[in-house]
């Protein structure tokens, strides 16, 4: 009966990784994101070689990239807690239309605010093309990403491998063969059996906010906000601590002195 309930939970969380993958605004664009969060610190030279190459091959410092990034974290995070306590305004019956779009903008963010910091910290495209079905390869990725927001401890290995081949094969693209065929694979099925459990421990308790109409909103958008924030924190930190987030290249300019936030993206993710 495990085994059952093992693979029910890892197949919701795969239909729901896909499903939030096609809201519009999800996928970030690499090249448009580097190159707006990084003008305020770096010479156009610096950034032409991180969209070439990768921030750490540029030679960005920690220093910028903590900053975008903590910026980065701070507009996701006001923009999903805004979007949850809406949800949780009508309240009563109305609960049951608005939890599955609340829990598919919730993992929606939590995709955004990945590929955001995968980006700053040197890794290659997540997606291949607009418009088409993410692969399995980018499917595990992501599921991996979600895991360490989440705290699994295996997708913190699983990331760790992903990064190591990466850095030292000094390739532009995902291991995709790794993804799906190799050692990586198992950990991911494991991440994913937790995080459909998980992620249908966390909407139940939203649920349970919001049936209370209009103090259910602001429940809701507090649970969002205690949730969201510490594990969007929890994968920065992971992430800047691999191989592939150290800086290889001449440091960039007012590295050590950054005083204003990059400018974030206001586009909205509707379902």
């Amino acid at each position: 009966m495990g085994t059952t309930e093992d693979t029910s939970s890892s197949s919701a969380f795969g239909k729901t990784l896909v499903v939030a993958t096609k809201l519009p605004g999800v996928r970030i664009d690499r090249a448009a994101f580097l190159r707006r969060s990084l003008a305020p610190y770096c010479t156009d030279e610096q950034i032409s070689r991180a969209i070439a190459d990768t921030p750490a091959v540029a030679g960005i410092s920690v220093a910028v990239l903590s900053k975008i990034a903590d910026a980065s974290i701070t507009n996701e995070t006001s923009k999903v807690t805004a979007l949850s306590a809406a949800a949780g305004i009508p309240g009563g019956f109305a609960l049951f239309a608005t939890l599955p779009v609340d829990s598919a903008q919730y993992l929606a963010h939590m995709l955004r605010i990945a590929q955001k910091l995968a980006y700053l910290y040197s890794w290659p495209d997540l997606f291949a093309k607009d418009g088409d079905e993410p692969d399995d390869g980018t499917q595990n990725v992501l599921t991996l990403f979600v895991g360490v927001m989440f705290g699994v401890q295996a997708a913190n290995k699983g990331i760790s491998m992903i990064a190591e081949k990466l850095a030292s094969q000094m390739i532009k693209q995902l291991p995709k063969q790794a993804l799906t065929h190799g050692v990586i694979y198992p950990i991911v099925k494991t991440v994913a059996k937790h995080l459909g459990v998980q992620m249908s421990k966390g909407m139940f308790a939203k649920g349970v906010a919001k049936v209370v109409p209009v103090v259910g909103g602001v429940l809701s958008g507090g649970l969002t906000l205690a949730t969201f924030l510490p594990m969007a924190k929890r994968l920065r930190r992971h992430l800047a601590t691999l191989e592939t987030a150290k800086p290889t290249g001449q440091p960039a300019a007012g590295a050590t002195t950054p005083d204003t936030a990059a400018p974030e993206s206001s586009e909205p993710v509707q379902p």
